[in-house]
């Protein structure tokens, strides 16, 4: 079964306050959605993970787009946290939004460099121009307070009834203004994905 991509979007944040003192680099919050045929649309299949296999190399495609829309334009920017969400047409059933949890999660993961952490997702079943926010942690310590954020997503004109929006999202660093303890970026011990 091959993969059908209708479009493509990627949205990068720049953002230098949240009503604090402004930053000199601003950190970077961005996502990438993948508009795709479901073609489990309108009828129910028992079996569905063979369709993963299929969703791989999408992954891995987006991923690296992702990355280097967030990290190619300055100096020093490396990707610190992540996560994934799935947006499923009206014709299809919420299982299909978690056919990309392997393709999405094991993509980035790959990418950047083995992270240890489990990456946050979320998905639903809406209709056309559906939003979703997407959960985002840190690439190696899922306890790292800092970096606990969303990017709320929706691509116009998506998901028609028999369609799926596959989404990651990235940052470079955790929310600007944080200041609400708990484990730091620097104190990672990276023995188990959460610490």
């Amino acid at each position: 079964m091959a993969v059908e991509v209708r479009k493509v979007q990627i949205t990068v944040e720049e953002i230098f306050h949240e009503g604090g003192p402004p930053v000199s680099k601003p950190l970077k919050v961005g996502a990438i959605a993948a508009v795709i045929a479901n073609p489990f649309a309108g009828r129910y299949v028992k079996v569905l993970q063979p369709f993963m296999e299929e969703l791989n190399p999408l992954g891995l495609t987006l991923a690296r787009r992702l990355i280097d829309a967030l990290t190619k334009s300055s100096e020093g920017d490396a990707v610190s946290g992540f996560g994934k969400a799935a947006i499923v047409g009206g014709a299809g059933e919420l299982e299909h939004g978690a056919l990309w949890h392997v393709p999405g999660g094991y993509a980035m993961r790959e990418l950047l460099g083995d992270a240890k952490a489990i990456v946050p997702s979320a998905k639903k079943v809406g209709g056309l121009g559906a939003r979703i926010d997407v959960p985002i942690t840190h690439i190696n310590a899922s306890y790292v307070r800092g970096h606990f954020n969303a990017i709320e997503v929706g691509v116009p004109g998506a998901p028609e009834a028999d369609e799926l929006v596959l989404i990651l999202a990235m940052t470079t660093g955790g929310r600007v203004h944080d200041r609400m303890g708990g484990l730091r970026a620097e104190d990672i011990k990276g023995e188990d994905g959460l610490r």
